[in-house]
């Protein structure tokens, strides 16, 4: 990663999206004689933080954690003791994070950036627009907490960039949708101005990323590489997630492109990007309707009437499966976290019972 904070103007705090609210949080810190810093890249054990005094390479180990969850990632508020030995202490509260399944396809999820405002969806148009891939990414960026903004990317390369705004548009009501080219510049002056605050880019590998990174931050500091003609995919060329200051102000979260999109329990994005599944299913005849052979199903109707499709209804419903699977298996992680904790503690006083029988 480049040295991007070298510049002393740029030291204080409030462009990487330090706030009063955060100030206040920190107080108890700061009267320990900790300084606040923001992480911009994790790296084993290790971190590259910004601070207001500058640029700092921390010490992690204090903040480890077997649930990924609670992992520190880029993105996050910390408390830092600073040093010869800089160590971050403790994590600030997040306001927002963005969560999927780990990639072991544990019950555990992990945190792909934390305290984001925006999260900008880039969805290449090299190649057919892929429904039900940016419905996932969809839930995946409303359920974080942040505001989801889909931008379609290398429209120098399409056929139909209207075409393809207005399918990303009927696939996502009251989301912003932009038509973007990094190659020409098209539209990257009002990306710009649409974005505030910390930005995440996300989007599967090829889908044009680190270009559109690049043409934010006005200089080629971000990896790029060629995608595949065929299917307009590409190789990772960003490995890990950083955090970059954009000339304008705020921040921007490049992050590693996603070759499965797998939600950790996000009911609440389901609901938001399919409103109109929810709305109708509130006029069925049975409270329970499963949408498929039920009388009086408001769904069904819809679909009969044009006003709905049955890809999108599947959509919803294997959405739905994956949801209700994910939160099955974190429940029994917590069952069995609870049963492990009982058994650790009468375990403790058997053993001190033995040692008091003993004395006695």
């Amino acid at each position: 990663m480049p040295n991007l904070f070298t510049d002393p103007s740029d030291a204080g705090l409030s462009r990487y999206g330090w706030t009063t609210s955060l100030d206040h949080a920190f107080a108890a810190h700061r009267e320990a004689g900790l300084v606040p810093a923001r992480i911009a890249r994790v790296d084993r054990g290790l971190c590259d933080a910004v601070t207001g005094s500058g640029p700092v390479r921390a010490d992690l180990t204090a903040l480890h954690s077997p649930d990924p969850l609670l992992a520190p990632c880029t993105g996050d508020w910390a408390a830092l003791r600073p040093g010869r030995e800089p160590r971050l202490l403790a994590l600030l509260p997040r306001h927002s994070a963005i969560v999927r399944s780990s990639a072991s396809r544990t019950s555990h999820g992990q945190v792909l950036a934390a305290n984001v405002d925006t999260v900008a969806i880039a969805v290449s148009l090299a190649a057919p627009l892929d429904a039900a891939r940016l419905e996932r990414l969809l839930a995946l960026a409303w359920d974080s907490g942040a505001r989801p903004l889909i931008v379609l990317t290398k429209a120098d390369l399409a056929t139909d960039p209207d075409a393809a705004h207005a399918e990303a548009s009927a696939l996502a009501p009251g989301v912003d949708v932009l038509v973007t080219s990094a190659t020409t510049g098209q539209n990257i002056d009002v990306l710009t101005a649409l974005l505030g605050g910390t930005t995440v880019l996300l989007g599967t590998s090829g889908a044009g990323k680190s270009s559109l990174g690049n043409a934010l931050l006005g200089d080629e500091l971000l990896a790029t590489g060629e995608v595949r003609a065929h299917d307009g995919k590409g190789r990772h060329t960003t490995v890990r997630r950083e955090l970059v200051p954009l000339p304008g102000g705020g921040v921007l979260i490049d992050t590693p492109g996603l070759r499965a999109v797998s939600r950790h329990d996000a009911a609440e994005g389901l609901e938001q990007v399919f409103a109109e599944i929810e709305r109708l299913a509130l006029d069925c005849r049975f409270g329970d309707c499963a949408h498929g052979t039920e009388p009086g199903c408001a769904v069904r109707a819809a679909i009969r009437a044009g006003e709905l499709t049955e890809r999108r209804l599947d959509s919803y419903r294997k959405l739905q499966r994956e949801n209700a699977w994910a939160a099955s298996r974190t429940d029994a992680r917590l069952r069995g976290d609870r049963v492990n904790r009982q058994k650790a503690i009468t375990s403790h006083l058997r053993a001190t019972y033995r040692f008091r029988d003993r004395q006695s």
